[in-house]
């Protein structure tokens, strides 16, 4: 297996001019989903961005980005981890030129970086360093003085290897269960999934939020939404009852309740927005 590189691409449009590149890297597979780089000026700063089921490490080599909630805005940490999103969040770039890093982690990475319950982290952006000790000035110096895109992104590569090697990963059923139901986008019984362990329903709860993040209903939930999300930005002049069923909700309700949960959108609300190129993140004008 060899490491799979979307080289840096240039986008310039109304909503800003940037850089941006992926590093899917061989070795990590089954730990980390991508890792990102973004270099650029944004016209419209602020992003509205939902839950994947993925856990995302940031890394900010410039100006800070901020969160933006009902409460006004605050600075991200430089270093920092958000766990399992549990509805949409609202986030705003610097002003001027920006650079950030980003790697998406699957539970398992999580864990193997974390080495703790991941359940504590569910909902919340954290600083590195408060949840691995002395890791925030390591990685950002090292992607800091590399030079470019692919080196940063290789940078970040080989600090994870560095970090996950020899971790505890999930406990078989734990992966297996967690992987069947992204691999049904959701779309399963969560009773006969555990029954399919051997565990008891308390057992199976407890140690899936542990090793997770959240449990195994709530994730299935994140699939089920995320699988939504991708066919509506695929297949927008498709029915809305069809994208529903498809995506595995019981009728045209269930699907606009649990999207506009997720989202803070309807789902024909969304169709009408703003997105950003090759992404499901939408441009949030003030």
């Amino acid at each position: 297996m060899t490491d799979e590189l979307t080289e840096p691409a240039h986008h310039t449009s109304p909503l800003g001019q940037w850089v941006h590149a992926r590093l899917r890297p061989a070795r990590l597979a089954g730990l980390v989903d991508e890792i990102w780089y973004f270099e650029g000026a944004l016209a419209i700063p602020r992003e509205r961005v939902f839950a994947d089921g993925r856990y995302e490490l940031v890394v900010q080599l410039g100006p800070r980005y901020r969160l933006v909630d009902a409460r006004g805005s605050t600075d991200f940490p430089t270093c920092c981890l958000g766990g399992l999103r549990l509805g949409p969040e609202v986030i705003e770039a610097p002003p001027g030129h920006l650079a950030v890093l980003g790697v998406k982690l699957t539970p398992p990475g999580a864990l193997a970086l974390l080495r703790a319950p991941l359940h504590e982290t569910a909902g919340i952006t954290v600083a590195l360093d408060d949840v691995v000790a002395g890791a925030s000035a390591e990685l950002h110096d090292r992607c800091a003085s590399a030079a470019g895109a692919r080196q940063r992104l290789h940078a970040a590569s080989a600090w994870l290897h560095g970090r996950m090697a020899g971790a505890t990963l999930p406990e078989p059923a734990v992966a297996w269960a967690a992987a069947e139901i992204e691999r049904r986008n959701g779309a399963l019984s969560i009773t006969a999934l555990r029954d399919r362990t051997g565990w008891s329903r308390t057992r199976f709860t407890e140690r899936f939020r542990e090793q997770v993040g959240v449990t195994p209903k709530v994730l299935a939930r994140m699939h089920r939404f995320r699988n939504a999300l991708a066919r509506i930005t695929d297949q927008g002049n498709s029915s809305l009852t069809d994208i529903a069923l498809a995506a595995g909700y019981y009728d045209q309700a269930h699907f606009s309740n649990e999207f506009r949960l997720f989202s803070g959108y309807t789902p024909a609300a969304f169709l009408r927005a703003l997105r950003f190129p090759n992404s499901v993140s939408l441009a949030e004008e003030r």
